[in-house]
């Protein structure tokens, strides 16, 4: 909507993040720590049910690390996630990773976590409030102020019910797969030609573990329909759901109780890990509930004054859990980008376009191997050599597998294992990567204090500044 011009009855700040969730959190911080005024508006009052619990180490440990939440984050008694157990391909047994299998991750850094959303979104949200975010919860944002072309604010709904204006240089939505803004931008979201699965999930009390170091891992089932995601949240709390194919979609219409227990009913492995346990019922817990409709990607990240992060941007699939992952990375990518505007060091098109097209490679790669995994007719030697074709790492066995599903991949990224740390740094300077997956590089300069190194991401592309927080263009090719 136009502006109404009282610039005198609104608030003021340097950005508003519209969404409370990882993203938003995310982005909202990495603004704030950098000096500048913030408002993050969030239409829900916190802690708040959310899909989505299984994180990879470059969140746990490169993400939360620059944000300074890690003490938090290991305190909060998480299950720990040291790898993933599979029953699919041709494989009638099922077999299981560990992070510690890829020298990347070797180490202190081998796990991640499986958390409650309602828990582990309330830390972030609770860190950006200590980190200088002026938050506020049961806001709804109901549309954007625009003057002579450019995003310049908000109009929202306070937690009273009053209409409100704040006004801003950036408005970052960070609202989610439902998001009321992310038209704003323009374009319009691609929905996967390939992923048009629906996803039924509840959650269970008593469900079998595995054995020992595996208790904590994800376990994905194929089964006729589709697959089942089965993730230990606690000693007893157990996230079960059926990802099922949109042909077998009738599957889950009517009753959702009836339409899971047919579900895990046809799957004798998560039939056999539920056999004791009983369906929560009540609480947050309670619902069973459909996610439908993910698969897509904007095609415009971002307009003067606005760009779009997390669920608002994009997401894949749930299978390989890089969902906050990739949402927690585009709120870096786009905290570099406003930090660099607002610092005034180079031009909104020129850091929002690093952006966009470090996110697309991010996604792209995920995407690609993900329609390779889906193929359930091979075996997992077929999958780790996907991994090796889609990342280009040389890597043997199951090392390149486990270095992308644990959020790095690529020859471009940081470690976390202390040799390899030690190994790269030596070589990062003098060779010149491709770069698929971002995650390392996070995790390096979480490390290090220092992005991983200075080759552009991408062609003719901007350079992670010293701090980390802002782009810089490459010394190598910029202009004299």
């Amino acid at each position: 909507m136009t502006s109404t011009g009282d610039s005198e009855s609104a608030e003021s700040f340097d950005v508003i993040v519209v969404g409370g969730g990882p993203a938003g959190s995310s982005a909202a911080t990495f603004v704030a720590m950098q000096g500048h005024r913030v408002l993050l508006l969030e239409k829900e009052g916190f802690p708040r049910h959310q899909i989505g619990e299984s994180l990879l180490p470059s969140t746990v440990h490169g993400i939360c690390a620059l944000l300074g939440v890690s003490d938090e984050l290991h305190g909060a008694g998480f299950t720990k996630k040291r790898g993933g157990t599979f029953r699919w391909g041709s494989n009638s047994e099922p077999w299981s990773f560990d992070f510690a299998l890829s020298e990347k991750f070797a180490g202190p850094t081998s796990y991640a976590y499986q958390v409650e959303r309602m828990k582990f979104d309330k830390l972030l949200l609770d860190n950006a409030r200590r980190k200088g975010v002026t938050v506020r919860e049961r806001s709804a944002v109901r549309d954007v102020l625009e003057e002579d072309g450019r995003v310049c604010g908000v109009c929202y709904e306070d937690e009273d019910g009053v209409e409100r204006e704040a006004r801003s240089r950036f408005v970052i939505d960070a609202s989610g797969n439902q998001s009321r803004l992310q038209g704003r931008v323009g374009g319009q979201r691609r929905y996967s030609e390939f992923f048009q699965n629906i996803a039924l999930y509840g959650y269970f009390d008593g469900g079998k573990r595995s054995p020992e170091p595996n208790s904590g891992n994800i376990t994905c089932v194929a089964f006729e329909s589709g697959w089942f995601w089965y993730i230990p949240l606690t000693d007893t709390l157990t996230s079960v759901g059926a990802v099922v194919r949109k042909e077998c979609a009738d599957r889950i219409r009517g009753d959702r109780d009836r339409a899971l227990a047919a579900l895990i009913a046809d799957c004798p492995l998560i039939s056999d890990y539920l056999s004791e346990a009983e369906r929560v019922t009540t609480g947050p817990y309670g619902e069973a509930r459909i996610r439908k409709d993910y698969s897509y990607l904007h095609d415009a990240f971002w307009r003067p004054g606005m760009t779009l992060v997390g669920d608002s941007v994009g997401f894949i699939d749930p299978l390989f859990s890089s969902g906050v992952h990739l949402a927690t990375f585009s709120a870096l990518l786009a905290a570099r980008s406003v930090n660099t505007v607002l610092r005034g060091d180079l031009d909104e098109e020129e850091c929002f376009g690093e952006y966009e097209a470090r996110y697309r490679k991010e996604y792209q790669t995920f995407h690609d191997f993900l329609v390779s995994f889906y193929d359930v007719t091979r075996d997992e030697q077929q999958y780790f050599s996907d991994a090796r074709r889609v990342t280009r790492d040389p890597s043997p066995g199951a090392e390149a597998f486990v270095g992308l599903v644990g959020g790095g991949a690529s020859d471009d990224t940081a470690l976390t294992s202390e040799s390899y740390r030690d190994r790269r740094k030596e070589d990062l300077h003098r060779q010149s990567r491709d770069v698929h997956w971002e995650g390392h590089r996070i995790q390096m300069q979480a490390a290090f204090g220092e992005p991983a190194d200075e080759a552009p991401a991408v062609e003719d592309g901007l350079v992670v500044a010293k701090d980390g927080m802002h782009w810089a263009r490459d010394p190598e090719t910029a202009p004299v």
